[in-house]
C-alpha cells in the first residue's frame, strides 16, 4: 500500500518548485546523496527522505513549507544532525528542510546583551563572536563545536553550565517562525519579559512539531570576574554523588558539576590523554564555580572540604583558562571516546532528583549485569541529568533490541523516583513510547491539542514526541524502501 501511494506522487514538478525557490544546487534528490541525511546522531535508526532542501532565508523556508502544505507532503526540519533522540529522523516519503546554510549572525547588541542569529549558526560561534568584548553564551552542550542553535532551540538543549544558568529556553528572547502553513510570525521580543502568552517558551523544545525557527534572539552573559575548576577523584561513584548533594545542600550553586565513572575515565584517557584523570578512580567530579573573586575563593575552599568529607582522594584546582580547559577537555570528549572502546553505543538522558543519585547508579549497575552490557556513566550531576552510554555491537543480531530495552528500564527508573524522560536530548522518535510512563492520557491529549492548533494537518515532523499504536522500535528503526524518484532530473 505504501509503495502504491509513492508511485502516485509525481515528484518532478515538486522538485522543480523547490529548485525555483532555492536553486537547483540546493535540492538534494539522488539516492546516494540522500544517504547523508537518513539519520541524526541516533545512528541506529535510519530512514531515507524523499528529498532534501537547503534554504538560506526565512522567505525561502516559508515558500518550501507552502509547497509542502499545498501538496500535503510531510516535512522534517534538521540542523546539524547531532541530535540523539531521532528528532530529525526523516519519515517515509518526506521532505527534509535543512537549515545548515542559514549560518549568519545577523546582529550583535552588546549594550543590551543580545545576539540575533540564523538557526544554522553553530553554538560555539556565538561565544566566539562576543568573547573579545567579555561576553559568552551560556548553554553549552558537549557537541557545542558542531551543534546548531536551531537544533538547540528545537530540543531545548542543556550543557555543563546549565546548572546555574539554565537551559536554552532561559536564553531565548524571541523567535521568527515559519508555521506549518508557510506563514511567518514573530514571538517574544528584544526584552526578556513580554506580555501575553509565552509563545517563545512554548516553541522552544517543541522538536519541530510546531514550525521552524528562522531567526533567534539570544541572551548573552558577561564573563565572570573569576572562574575556578576543581577536579576531585573518589574511590566509588556513590561517594562522588554524595558530594554533589552536599555541595548543593550547603547553598553553593556551581556553574557546573559533572561526574564520570571509571569506564568513562579510562576511555577518555585512552583517546584524549589529558593526564588529569586518575585511571584507578571509581569516579571523578568536576566542579566549576564563578563570580566575584572573593566569592570564588571562599566557595573553592568549602567545596574542597565537602569533597574530602565524602572521601575524595585528591583535589586539583585551576584558575587560569588553559588549565581549566585541560580539565574539561576529557569530559567534553567523553561521548566520542566511548566510540573508541565499543563498536556502538546507545545513550539516554533521563533526569533524577540529586538525592537519588547513589540509588539510581546502583540500579543501573544491576541492570548492566542483568542485560550483559557495560554502561559508562557521564552526566550533569548538579541537576541530576544522567547520560548512561550503553556499549554494544550493532552487528550482533538482536543486540539493539536488548539495548533499547535496557535503556527503557533506565528511563522508567528515572520517572519512578520523581524524575523525567529527558533533560536536553528531547523525546523524538526514540523515547515517545515512554511518555505514558510520565504523563496521563489527559496530559498527552492536552499537549496534542496545542500541536494541532499550529500543525492541524500533522505535516510538521509527524510521528515525533507522542506515542502511537506502533512501538518505538517499529516506528524508528531502519526501513529501506527504494525511492521512486531517485533518478528524476530537475531540468
Amino acid at each position: 500500500m505504501i509503495l502504491q501511494e509513492k508511485q502516485q506522487r509525481n515528484w518532478q514538478p515538486i522538485l522543480k518548485q523547490f529548485a525555483a525557490v532555492v536553486g537547483k544546487n540546493s535540492v538534494v534528490q539522488r539516492r546516494e546523496e540522500l544517504l547523508t541525511y537518513e539519520c541524526d546522531g541516533l545512528t541506529s535508526y535510519r530512514q531515507r527522505p524523499a528529498a532534501v532542501v537547503l534554504p538560506k532565508t526565512t522567505e525561502q523556508v516559508a515558500e518550501i513549507v507552502k509547497i509542502c502544505h499545498q501538496n500535503q507532503i510531510a516535512w522534517v526540519a534538521r540542523g546539524a544532525g547531532t541530535g540523539l533522540s531521532g528528532g530529525a529522523l526523516p519519515v517515509e516519503d518526506c521532505v527534509l528542510i535543512v537549515t545548515a546554510l542559514m549560518k549568519k549572525i545577523l546582529s550583535i547588541d552588546l549594550e543590551n546583551q543580545r545576539v540575533v542569529v540564523q538557526p544554522g549558526v553553530i553554538n560555539n560561534w556565538v561565544t566566539q563572536a562576543v568573547s573579545g568584548a567579555g561576553f559568552y553564551y551560556a548553554p553549552d552542550p558537549s557537541s557545542q563545536i558542531i551543534c546548531s542553535i536551531g537544533g538547540n532551540v528545537a530540543e531545548n538543549s542543556g550543557g555543563v553550565h546549565c546548572l546555574k544558568y539554565g537551559v536554552t529556553t532561559n536564553h531565548v528572547m524571541g523567535l521568527k517562525l515559519v508555521l506549518p502553513d508557510g506563514s511567518i510570525v514573530d514571538v517574544g521580543g528584544a526584552v526578556q519579559e513580554m506580555p501575553g502568552y509565552d509563545m517563545t517558551g512554548l516553541f522552544v523544545g517543541s522538536e519541530g512539531t510546531l514550525g521552524i525557527a528562522t531567526e533567534i534572539t539570544l541572551r548573552i552573559l558577561k564573563t565572570a570576574e573569576s572562574i575556578c575548576v576543581l577536579l576531585a577523584d573518589f574511590t566509588t561513584i556513590e561517594e562522588s554523588g554524595a558530594a554533589v548533594s552536599d555541595i548543593i545542600g550547603s547553598g553553593i550553586i556551581p556553574a557546573g558539576m559533572e561526574i564520570m565513572d571509571n569506564l568513562s575515565i579510562n576511555a577518555v584517557e585512552d583517546v584524549v590523554a589529558t593526564g588529569c584523570y586518575p585511571r584507578d578512580a571509581g569516579a571523578i567530579l568536576l566542579v566549576e564555580i564563578d563570580g566575584l573573586e572573593v566569592e570564588v575563593a571562599t566557595n573553592k575552599q568549602r567545596i574542597a572540604e565537602i569533597c574530602k568529607k565524602n572521601g575524595a582522594r585528591n583535589i586539583t584546582t585551576a584558575n587560569d583558562p588553559e588549565t581549566r580547559l585541560k580539565l574539561w577537555k576529557g569530559r567534553k570528549a567523553a561521548f566520542a571516546a566511548a566510540g573508541h572502546v565499543s563498536p556502538d553505543y546507545y545513550v539516554q538522558d533521563g533526569v533524577i532528583p540529586r538525592t537519588q543519585l547513589s540509588f539510581i547508579l546502583r540500579e543501573i549497575e544491576e541492570l548492566s549485569k542483568k542485560y550483559g552490557y557495560k554502561v559508562a556513566n557521564v552526566f550533569h550531576a548538579g541537576d541530576g541529568n544522567l547520560h548512561p552510554l550503553i556499549l554494544y555491537d550493532n552487528s550482533v543480531p538482536g543486540a539493539l533490541e536488548k539495548v533499547e530495552e535496557l535503556g527503557g528500564d533506565i528511563l522508567k527508573l528515572c520517572v519512578q523516583v520523581g524524575g523525567s524522560l529527558s533533560g536536553e536530548h528531547g523525546i523524538g522518535a526514540d523515547k515517545r513510547c515512554y511518555m505514558t510512563d510520565m504523563f496521563t492520557q489527559i496530559d498527552l491529549e492536552t499537549m496534542q491539542w496545542v500541536r494541532e492548533v499550529f500543525n492541524p494537518q500533522g505535516l510538521a515532523n509527524p510521528g515525533k514526541m507522542f506515542p502511537t499504536p506502533r512501538t518505538c522500535g517499529e516506528a524508528a528503526r531502519a526501513v529501506k524502501i527504494e525511492q521512486k524518484f531517485e533518478n528524476v532530473e530537475l531540468y
